[in-house]
């Protein structure tokens, strides 16, 4: 795996529609995407991770951040999104905030 530049994740949220960005100096944005189907219920719907990201763990980091913002806020998470249900999958730890 490459290393990644030094980023931070922030969370964006609009109504029932909300993401977190990926941002580094000099790189295209990264996100993930949910929809909030009830206040403890999210939809991850999609991922979203540029060529130059590929490989640097960014998109894994998204999952992550994701998931422990859910389960500090005892929200459950539908992975309809293919890379987010993959992530969950291969990580035991994070499939405790699965709805």
């Amino acid at each position: 795996m490459a290393d990644a530049p030094e980023f931070t994740i922030t969370e964006e949220v609009s109504g029932s529609k909300g993401r977190y960005v990926a941002r580094a100096p000099g790189m295209p944005d990264a996100e993930m995407t949910y929809s909030v189907t009830s206040p403890t219920l999210i939809i991850i719907d999609h991922t979203g991770v540029p060529d130059e990201w590929r490989g640097m763990g960014v998109g894994k980091a998204l999952v992550e951040r994701g998931v422990t913002d859910a389960r500090a806020r005892g929200v459950r998470i539908v992975p309809l999104c293919p890379f987010a249900k993959a992530q969950i999958a291969r990580n035991p730890e994070w499939q405790d905030v699965l709805a």
